[in-house]
């Protein structure tokens, strides 16, 4: 497995390190088995959907929450009522706990249940005051307010002629 040294990068850039954390934990990670397996599609250009396969559990046994930028879905399979004597136990019951990391300002607008894929729809909704907005360069108009006083006396003198 490589090893990436992300020193440089750090040095050249303001405010990544978290981006660069996760990059650095992703390489550790990657010999680690998830489960659920889970898809992570980009379905507009500030749209996405999370599809976790959990088959064998209700809407009621899984429980997602959003705090911040970490999104927690975990699932815990209730008991069936009465015994059962399973000769071959194949579909996974275990509890499950996955966590992802959103970028800033993206939220989960709502999640479906159906044949076994939980999907999780997402939205970056950018605050209008952070969004990049275009700054015009004037040219005689910025002196304008800067300083009046001199433009004033002499449209005044102007004026008494």
């Amino acid at each position: 497995m490589r090893t990436f040294d992300f020193a440089p990068l750090y040095r050249s850039t303001v405010g990544f390190d978290r981006l660069f954390d996760m990059l650095d934990q992703a390489g550790r990670v990657e010999t680690q088995t998830s489960w659920p397996p889970y898809n992570i599609e980009k379905v507009a250009d500030d749209a996405y959907r999370i599809t976790l396969a959990v088959a064998g559990f209700g809407p009621d046994e899984i429980e997602l929450t959003q705090n911040n930028t970490m999104l927690l879905v975990s699932g815990h399979k209730k008991e069936p009522e009465g015994e059962r004597q399973f000769l071959h136990r194949g579909i996974a019951a275990r509890q499950f706990r996955q966590t992802f990391n959103l970028a800033e300002h993206v939220k989960v607008t709502g999640a479906n249940l159906e044949n076994g894929l939980l999907s999780i729809e997402l939205v970056r909704e950018v605050p209008e005051a952070l969004k990049p907005r275009r700054i015009e360069i004037g040219g005689g108009s910025a002196a304008v307010g800067q300083d009046n006083a001199p433009a004033a006396q002499v449209e005044h003198q102007v004026k008494a002629a």
